[in-house]
């Protein structure tokens, strides 16, 4: 069972680590669609990349940082 994460005096759950790591990670997929030119096909470009940011943690908290 992971331990809370600590940084000086504030402790943080071991999830914020995963939300993190999958917002930065949606932060590059969006960027990535930019540079493509794929973005123009999205209708809603907020709710592509909320929706990939659910994704990305979602799968780095499957596969690589479990909370």
């Amino acid at each position: 069972m992971p331990s809370e994460i600590a940084l000086q005096w504030i402790y943080f759950p071991p999830f914020f680590l995963t939300v993190v790591v999958g917002f930065l990670c949606a932060i590059a997929v969006v960027k990535l669609l930019n540079v493509t030119g794929y973005q123009k096909y999205f209708w809603h470009p907020g709710l592509v990349f909320v929706s990939l940011w659910v994704l990305t943690t979602s799968l780095v908290g499957i596969f690589f940082i479990p909370p």
